[in-house]
């Protein structure tokens, strides 16, 4: 018998669908549903490697572990990793497939769709239920005719929704009632209810305008969900960098910045897009999808210069992946992977110099530093960088293989979720780190919160008994 299934969509991006659905999952898998994630088509440069091989994004990473699952590359089939203003890295059924421009990649319409239903048709044979994410808002009219994650699928697999709106960000009225307004006969009979999320004070106090909102639109609330703070939840997208933080730690937000969740342990950095007055404890520049642009982008914008200047002051300057990369002496890209960009000089700060590589390394590893701490990281790079013999490493593998380079004042790695490690982040940082709670307790959270604001009659009448 195939899966039952549910989607969550958006009127907007950024709304909380993601934690919406990471809430149902794992309110679904503890009264014992067989239950898996999905998300057909994710644009995000935050992506973690799946034990069998392969990548997918964070989020769908977290739905997994919610419904106590390992990650595979079904559950996100296509996941699209910006690399430029123009075009994206597609990664089909968690293997790099091509580089696409917009355009380009909507000419493959009829092979990423192929793409999509198969993996559906494998993950619903293994599943009692499935909750699909959507992307973006389901009422972008452009984008209908190659729309493979919102309505289009839903209407195709006859998939009942459930719209979320952010009332915090304003304009509630306007997102719900615009969007079943733009809606086709045959979509809004599948937005079966809506729900409004991160509410703010009293839920009482917004019951005339539930009462305005199922009005116009002819649909149920299927409840109004107070705002979550302070949620340690791996971010999806760039969104979640916004804000300039307080803290003596600063993030280079790169124009192509990639695996924000390397950074959830210091949710208050700061996040610099150009040189500013004072000094830091520490600065870390990050990872990225394209390390040769987001260097030019250093250079152009005065970052660079002021980075050798920070650390001339005693500032440490940790490089994760890319950053790492940008802190040798050279990078080489002789096939012209990056947009055929060809080579630059680095930063000169850690001796060693990369070479861009077609194959891509993306896997887990288990890995001690040099004072004995033992973490888990990953890796997710097309690059090889080359490491004096006797530079001390920033780790040594599992496999006695090293990586990264320790130098004076500055550190660099490839491995992903190291800063992660509230004693790795404490060593670097030279001060203690509090860890956050567990992933379980944030799961079961959600489920509580999702539990406590839903109307589960209603909810169960329009998504669990049909």
């Amino acid at each position: 018998m195939k899966a039952r299934a549910l989607m969550v969509a958006g009127t907007a991006s950024h709304v909380g669908k993601s934690w919406m659905t990471t809430a149902i999952c794992r309110w679904l898998a503890r009264q014992g549903h067989r239950v898996a994630p999905f998300k057909a088509q994710n644009m995000s440069n935050n992506s973690y490697p799946c034990a069998a091989g392969g990548e997918i994004g964070r989020a769908q990473v977290a739905q997994a572990e919610a419904c106590f699952l390992e990650p595979q590359p079904d559950m996100n089939p296509i996941l699209l990793k910006p690399n430029s203003d123009t075009g994206s890295q597609v990664v089909v059924n968690g293997k790099v497939w091509r580089t696409l421009a917009a355009r380009e990649y909507y000419q493959q319409f009829p092979y990423l769709l192929g793409q999509v239903m198969d993996a559906w048709e494998r993950l619903a044979s293994r599943h009692d239920f499935i909750v699909m994410e959507g992307a973006g808002s389901i009422s972008e009219l452009n984008l209908k005719a190659t729309d493979l994650v919102n309505l289009g699928l839903a209407t195709r697999l006859n998939v009942p929704v459930l719209l979320v709106a952010d009332i915090d960000r304003g304009g509630v009225f306007a997102s719900i009632v615009g969007t079943f307004d733009l809606l086709e006969e045959e979509e809004r009979k599948l937005v079966r209810s809506f729900a409004i999320n991160r509410f703010r004070g009293d839920p009482a106090l917004f019951a005339g305008g539930v009462e305005m909102l199922e009005e116009h639109t002819g649909k149920r609330c299927a409840g109004v969900f107070p705002y979550l703070h302070d949620m340690p939840l791996d971010p999806e997208d760039g969104v979640s960098l916004e804000g300039t933080g307080q803290g003596d730690i600063a993030v280079i937000a790169l124009p192509h910045i990639s695996n924000l969740s390397d950074f959830r342990l210091i949710p208050h950095a700061r996040r610099l897009t150009r040189p500013v007055d004072g000094t830091f404890a520490a600065i870390i520049i990050p990872g990225t999808k394209n390390t040769l642009g987001d260097l030019a982008w250093l250079r152009r914008n005065g970052l660079a210069e002021w980075l050798i200047e920070q650390h001339r002051r005693g500032v440490r300057i940790i490089g994760i992946c890319g950053g790492y990369q940008m802190m040798g002496e050279y990078i080489e890209d002789p096939l012209g992977i990056e947009s055929g960009r060809g080579s630059a000089a680095g930063l000169g700060l850690l001796p060693g110099q990369t070479v861009l590589a077609a194959a891509k390394r993306t896997r887990r590893v288990q890995a001690v530093t040099p004072s004995g701490i033992a973490f888990e990281g990953y890796e997710i790079h097309l690059g090889v960088t080359s490491r004096p013999p006797d530079a001390v490493p920033f780790a040594t593998l599992s496999d006695g293989a090293p990586d990264g380079v320790r130098a004076e004042g500055c550190v660099g790695t490839y491995l992903h979720g190291a800063l992660e490690n509230p004693q790795v982040l404490g060593e670097l940082l030279g001060r203690e780190v509090p860890p956050t709670p567990s992933r379980e307790i944030v799961y079961d959270a959600l489920a509580d919160w999702f539990d406590a604001n839903v109307d589960r009659q209603l909810f169960a009448e329009l998504y669990l008994c049909s």
